[in-house]
């Protein structure tokens, strides 16, 4: 693929939004405070649109897709950005949550469940390198995976999108690398790894790096495997220095689907009126009530 990611992304998209491929973003936001940390709480209209999707597909007799319907295995070619290494290819998130939200899916079929591999990380470290952003991954359907084809998901460090730097007041400064961490603030299970990953950092550093410190988040919180992968469902987040592992009890909280990308400070709702719900009890017990 050409070396400017950023370029062929915008071109991609500009092609796939005057088709109506991709659905355009529209959001509301609020800004909370909570626990010493600034949160926003976003609804985007591409998520209700995503829904409304799905049931049309299920009401329609005959329909255009089944329920195992595989949007990864052959992409749109109108959201395909193209090929990222030997088992990955970049697609246009066609519900995105952000401008430049990007799938790096595997080009194969493999479980959403099994553990990631050092490909997987090697596919965000080469966009990360280019353009940093944050890295996210779903572990499971109690962890907002809504696709079963393993992917793992890319935003850019847009003003208003997630980023791990909202936790770095209260991680410890001068952790080394693979050096490990918890949050004060945090009132659920997680864990940090200082990580080496991000713009002009080498794809092949920065591979390794994510991936041992992915192995060591797994091992730190006794994440096991079971028939289908690994055992609890968990969130996996990647940006600004840090790698954050959360094991998942539930997808849900009050009816809002809680994704790895709230977990970095910026939580989704798929109508304006869920923004209450999250204000109510606050974004940290929001977050707590889908993990352990």
């Amino acid at each position: 693929m050409a070396s400017n990611w950023i370029e062929a992304i915008d071109a991609r998209s500009a092609s796939a939004l005057a088709s109506g491929a991709l659905q355009p973003v529209q959001a509301e936001q609020t800004e909370m405070e909570d626990g010493g940390m600034r949160f926003i709480v976003r609804w985007v209209s591409s998520l209700a649109v995503k829904d409304a999707a799905k049931t049309a597909q299920v009401a329609i007799p005959g329909g255009p897709r089944d329920p195992n319907f595989n949007p990864f295995l052959n992409p749109d070619p109108e959201l395909t950005v193209g090929p990222l290494g030997d088992e990955h290819v970049v697609i246009l998130n066609k519900f995105p949550l952000s401008e430049r939200h990007l799938v790096l899916a595997r080009r194969a079929f493999e479980e959403q469940l099994l553990p990631l591999a050092r490909s997987d990380f090697a596919a965000l470290a080469e966009i990360m390198a280019e353009a940093g952003g944050i890295g996210l991954y779903n572990g499971g359907t109690a962890a907002g995976a809504s696709q079963r084809h393993k992917h793992v998901q890319w935003i850019p460090s847009t003003a208003g999108n997630a980023s791990l730097r909202i936790f770095a007041p209260g991680l410890p400064a001068g952790l080394p690398e693979q050096g490990v961490a918890q949050h004060p603030a945090l009132p659920m299970k997680h864990c940090f790894v200082r990580v080496c990953c991000g713009e002009g950092v080498p794809v092949e550093v920065a591979a390794d790096s994510l991936y041992a410190a992915y192995r060591l988040a797994c091992e730190t919180l006794a994440l096991q495997p079971g028939e289908d992968g690994l055992l609890p469902p968990y969130n996996l987040l990647a940006s600004d220095g840090w790698l954050l592992v959360l094991p998942r009890s539930a997808e849900c909280f009050e009816g809002i689907s809680m994704s790895a990308v709230c977990f970095g400070g910026t939580l989704y709702t798929r109508q304006p009126e869920q923004i209450e719900s999250i204000r109510r009890v606050g974004p940290l017990r929001a977050l707590a009530a889908v993990g352990y």
